[in-house]
């Protein structure tokens, strides 16, 4: 099999499997997985896939600044919000991530009960500036632009003083076998405290972080809590993370 067959072969494989197996594939194919592997080295320096320790992933979509999101994909992060919203129960403290889903679901928080919201994310506490029965707790910290959430000494220490029954949590990837991945180390670190000292932890997804990965590691999927993710995904797509026991919500 000719080089660009093998790569052909690859990005096929990645594109319905969601990740490449080296040591699978060059017993498959009846190849060294020396082979392998130089293929998936080239094709991660031509900015095709991604490079893991055993194998390879798709790329996670390269994220736009915080600005630029607000725009994209707004009709699926009003219904994911709205689903997330309705797990809000009177009484309740919450822990909103920053993002710009997550800003979706502050906008969807019911009006009618009272509960806490606690937010390391400037942009989410003044989405709450006017309901009527919140809360709010902003934790401080160095300012993480791309994202508006604080992070740092400060910030950890702030959240590692609190417990919150609900944490939604926004990421920029979720892969069965990756887990629960973003594009900073430090936000990486503050997401993770915050499901530490969460009783429950629900990930929002919207459609193109599903089946990807970034460079930081948060969690495993299977620390999870639950999936929220939009309606009408196709149900092989989903299958790896019902696998793992994580609850799924469509929104």
């Amino acid at each position: 099999m000719l080089t660009s067959q093998r790569k052909a072969l690859i990005a096929r494989r990645l594109t319905r499997d969601g990740e490449i197996v080296a040591k699978t594939l060059a017993a498959e194919l009846e190849l060294s997985e020396d082979t392998i592997r130089r293929d998936l080295r080239e094709m991660a320096a031509e900015g095709l896939l991604k490079r893991v320790h055993g194998g390879a992933l798709p790329l996670s979509p390269p994220l736009p600044d915080f600005a630029a999101r607000q725009s994209v994909a707004t009709d699926e992060k009003a219904a994911l919000g709205a689903r997330a919203a309705a797990m809000v129960e009177p009484g309740q403290v919450i822990f909103l991530d920053g993002g710009t889903t997550t800003a979706a679901l502050a906008r969807a928080l019911p009006r009618d009960i009272a509960f806490t919201v606690v937010t390391h994310s400037p942009t989410i506490a003044c989405e709450l500036e006017r309901h009527p029965t919140a809360e709010i707790v902003l934790i401080g910290g160095r300012l993480y632009r791309h994202s508006m959430v604080t992070t740092g000494a400060a910030a950890l220490d702030a959240i590692r003083g609190m417990r919150a029954d609900l944490y939604f949590m926004g990421v920029t990837a979720a892969h069965p076998t990756q887990g629960l991945t973003t594009g900073d180390m430090e936000e990486a670190a503050i997401k993770r405290a915050i499901a530490e000292n969460a009783a429950a932890t629900h990930v929002l997804l919207t459609r193109e972080k599903i089946g990807s990965a970034s460079p930081w590691k948060i969690m495993p999927l299977a620390a999870a809590t639950g999936l929220i993710v939009p309606g009408g995904m196709e149900p092989e797509v989903l299958a790896p993370y019902r696998e793992l026991g994580v609850e799924i919500a469509e929104a």
